[in-house]
Order: C-alpha cells, then structure tokens, then sequence
C-alpha cells in the first residue's frame, strides 16, 4: 500500500475527502529512517535504470504555490546520480513556444532511455492557470484532457514510466507558509505579491485540479495524491512511490547486464588472446 493515494482511471475526484495532514500514523523519525532506506533503494534502481538503457522516468510535480515542489525535487536528487537526472519547468511560453501547439516544448524535454526528468510544473498548466484566468476559451482548454492523454500514451509507449504527483496541501497550511516567508530573512527573497493574488482564486484552482486528476489519470499515467501539509512525509511518499514503480523492472534489468558483461568478458578475453 503507498503512502500517496493512487486515483484510479475513471474516479471522480473531490479534494475535499483527501486529508492534506494525514501521516499514516507515523511519527515523523520513523518515518525519516524509512525515507533514508527508500533512498537508498532508489538510488540502486536508478543505477540499473541508467545502465539497462531500456526505460526513461518522468516524474511530473503539480500543486498549489507553496506546496513543495522545489522541496520534493531536493529530496528526489538528493539520492539519485544527478549526471542522469535533470529538471524542467515551465513557466509563461516564449513567443517562439505560443506560436507552436502547448505540447510542442514539453515533448522536447521528455527523457531519454536511461534518464529520470521531473517537470516543476507541467503541460497540466494548460488546463490549470491558463483555465483559472480564462487566457483561453474554454472550448480549447477542454480538448486538451485528451490531447494530454494521447502525448502520455505516447510516451508510455516508448517506454517511459511516468509518475505525477498532485502536492496537496490546505489552505491553512498554505498561509501559514507565505507568512512564514515574510518573517524568515533568508527566505524574503521568495515573496512575491503573485502569490496572495493566486491564494484568492483557491477554489477555481481546486475545481481546476479535480478535474484534471479525474480526467487525466490513466492506466499508464495515473494521478496521485499527495498528502503535503507534512514536508517529510510528502518526501516519504513520492518516494515510496518511485521505489514501487521501478522494483518490478530490476530483475529483468539486472539479468540483461549480466548478459552484456558476458559479452563484454568474452570480447576482453579475445583481444587479450590476440595480442599476446
């Protein structure tokens, strides 16, 4: 069972029956000792990932501000080889990515075999903040639930393991870290008036992400939930998750290295012969 709440193809999603607080029962050190043996764990899945080079991971972070993705994405690199893993994000398109279709500069930043990406932010945001602010009708931000599953089938379907985490957190919580912004001189640098402006569009942001979590969460690409008022079991449960979605690969990746260092010996062997 994850710690993150998997939401299934064809759930209706209301965030108001997921618990932003909730921890399992688990005191936070127990559940520190468990993210420290998850990272390492993860960090040898990684290793056979790179190696194997039959496989790519994009991890996918969406939430409210505040919610912690930078702290999600600290915690991820922090126990992978970061020479194989980058990150992406998206902010407001450049003219030269408005005058192509949404998709056109998240396509370019999908990993290759091998590697792990993780997109701060998404393609989500085109049917996330430019629905809230009405940037485009709805007519358009409508058709884009399934033009998203398409890409991600697409994806998938050239071997990429993709996972997406919705960040949840209360709105409590949520002004209690802006605040805490505010009071915190090595973290003033982060306040930004933006963000109490989006605080007041709450609820069209919630309806916004309920719908994306209910349309948009495949079989090869489901949503899940993650609970985040609590920063140590949000990085509990992220990577709990990646853990789980790659151990069922490690022995077929495993068993094919092998293959390929007998291949690797034999031909050492041959050039040692041939040059004696």
């Amino acid at each position: 069972m994850g710690y993150a709440k998997l939401i299934k193809p064809g759930d209706k999603v209301d965030l108001s029956d997921f618990d932003a607080g909730d921890r399992h029962g688990l005191a936070q050190e127990d559940g520190e000792k468990e993210l420290e043996k998850l990272g390492k764990r993860m960090s040898e899945l990684q290793e056979l990932l790179f190696a194997a080079h039959q496989h790519s991971l994009l991890i996918i972070l969406q939430g409210i501000d505040t919610s912690g993705k930078d702290g999600t994405i600290r915690s991820v690199l922090g126990a992978v080889n970061v020479q194989s893993a980058r990150v992406s994000s998206f902010k407001v398109p450049t003219p030269l990515e408005r005058a192509h279709d949404f998709l056109w500069r998240v396509h370019a930043q999908a990993p290759g075999l091998g590697e792990i990406t993780i997109f701060n932010r998404s393609h989500y945001e085109d049917v996330l903040a430019v629905r809230v602010h009405k940037l485009v009708p709805k007519s358009v931000w409508k058709e884009r639930f399934e033009q998203i599953n398409e890409f991600e089938a697409l994806l998938a379907s050239s071997n990429t393991l993709i996972l997406k985490f919705f960040l949840h957190i209360d709105k409590a919580e949520q002004e209690t870290r802006l605040l805490a912004r505010e009071e915190d001189p090595e973290k003033a640098w982060k306040l930004n008036v933006g963000d109490w402006k989006e605080r007041e569009l709450w609820s069209d942001y919630t309806k916004a992400y309920e719908d994306v979590l209910s349309k948009c969460s495949t079989k090869v690409a489901p949503w899940r939930v993650v609970p985040a008022n609590h920063k140590w079991f949000r990085n509990l449960a992220v990577t709990q998750a990646i853990v789980q979605e790659l151990e069922p690969l490690a022995d077929d990746w495993r068993h094919d290295l092998k293959q390929v260092g007998k291949v690797q010996k034999s031909a050492l062997a041959s050039f040692r012969a041939e040059s004696k």
